[in-house]
């Protein structure tokens, strides 16, 4: 029989009690003192029956603004995409879905098989070497890097683009805290990184740069001059970059990248509230014992068969801590696996034209609020996102779209004081034409 749950019934309760040698509950608990001991009732509803709690569960869910009812133009790190069906058949086989750690490669062929294509794929978009089995999102992957570029270079300055995601410089300034590193943010110009002011922090004491490919502005950033800044005092170079993007943008790889990490969420991992994700983490092969977390290998068995292991496990789960490359003990497989499939359904001409339609489709937006007079910020080459002036709260402005069915675009206001009363919209695959007009309308009658 299969049960949606199992459940305790009075007998397992007297069975298991009976086990470990007591007569009830409280005799379990004895060695607690009396005087620490709960008395009271929980401040929780009463218990209720399971169609009730369905009825109360749909209700509630009921009231989120979920992606198949309403447009979504919220990008900011997390995107609408489409994601092939074969996805959720695929990550939904138990043999995936409750794999861990494959310990025993001897039984976990096809989940180091799926990670090793992963690695495989990250590499070719991103035009690197090595890809590790993937990290918790890009966040971590970010910081990750940084730590990495500072135990090599053996020195101390960490120099992030303001235009980096601002959740990701805050992880990277919670790591750089413990390692005692000193993170310099470089102001924006235009909606990029400003050069000048880079080249002017640069110093034999930098570990490495850090931009974002696109920004998150969705402005693209000048990879080739600032490769050049990174290296001439011998640091390394680091592009945190949208995979998907790169189906149609040349890949930081070409740039002379030492590091291109990211999150692979626009590739059949939903929105899901902002997490779980997946991060990914590339390097070149000279890094490649450096790399946190593990990586697959391909390998042959004693008959010569085509096989799969885990190699260069560099975690502290496996080798003494004080000698691993990072504290990482785990990874995101089963969101890892998601966009496997989804890139293997879509394929390279998928994968381009998915790129294509997204610049496509933001152009046309973005050309559609100037025709309407708004105001388009930042005039450089762009992804699928742009910034425009609201004129009003962002938040005000937010509440009236999804009146009308539409999910708005991110508060710049939140993270840059000087963006108040901006904001940053993103046009996917996903948004037809009559979407995009309607919003371009709305947002125009709201700002008159």
């Amino acid at each position: 029989m299969v049960h949606r749950y199992l459940p305790m019934t009075e007998e397992d309760q007297r069975q298991m009690l009976e086990a470990v040698g007591v007569q009830s509950v409280d005799e379990l608990f004895a060695d607690i003192p009396e005087s620490v001991r709960f008395k009271g009732l929980y401040n929780i509803k009463k218990a209720a029956s399971e169609p009730q709690l369905l009825k109360e569960l749909t209700r509630l869910a009921s009231q989120n603004a979920n992606l198949k009812e309403y447009a979504s133009f919220l990008g900011a790190g997390v995107y609408d995409h489409y994601a092939p069906t074969i996805v959720d058949h695929v990550i939904s086989r138990s043999e995936f879905y409750t794999a861990y750690t494959p310990y025993q490669p001897e039984i976990s062929q096809g989940e180091l098989q799926a990670i090793f294509e992963f690695q495989t794929m990250i590499c070719e978009l991103t035009g690197m070497d090595v890809a590790n089995s993937s990290m918790y999102d890009g966040g971590t992957a970010l910081a990750e890097a940084a730590m990495l570029s500072a135990g090599q270079t053996r020195k101390k300055r960490i120099l992030v683009s303001a235009a980096v995601h601002p959740e990701s410089r805050a992880v990277l300034q919670t790591y750089a805290k413990g390692q005692y590193l000193d993170v310099t943010e470089i102001p924006l110009k235009d909606g990029v990184t400003d050069v000048e002011a880079l080249q002017n922090e640069m110093n034999a004491d930098v570990a490495c740069v850090i931009v974002q490919y696109p920004n998150f502005f969705g402005q693209i950033e000048p990879l080739k001059e600032i490769e050049q800044i990174a290296h001439s005092e011998k640091g390394m170079f680091v592009v945190s970059s949208n995979p998907l993007s790169l189906g149609a943008l040349t890949p930081p790889g070409k740039f002379g990248a030492d590091i291109v990490i990211g999150d692979a969420q626009p590739f059949g991992i939903p929105t899901q509230f902002g997490g779980p994700h997946c991060g990914y983490f590339a390097t070149t092969t000279k890094l490649m014992r450096k790399i946190p977390g593990r990586l697959v290998g391909q390998t042959v068995d004693e008959d010569g068969k085509r096989g799969f292991v885990l190699t260069l496990q560099a975690r502290e789960q496996h080798i003494r801590r004080d000698k691993a490359t990072s504290n990482i003990c785990s990874n995101q497989a089963l969101n890892a696996l998601a966009a496997s499939v989804a890139m293997t359904a879509l394929g390279k001409q998928g994968a381009k034209e998915i790129a294509l339609q997204n610049i496509s489709k933001a152009h046309y937006a973005a050309s559609a609020f100037k025709e309407a007079g708004m105001d388009v910020v930042f005039g450089g080459a762009f992804f699928n996102e742009f910034v425009v002036t609201v004129g009003s709260p962002v938040s005000e402005v937010n509440a009236k779209l999804l009146e009308k069915g539409m999910i708005g675009g991110y508060d710049l206001g939140r993270d840059y004081e000087e963006l108040a009363h901006h904001m940053l919209i993103a046009v996917t695959e996903l948004r037809t034409k009559e979407e995009i007009d309607n919003l371009v309308k709305e947002l125009g009658d709201i700002h008159a």
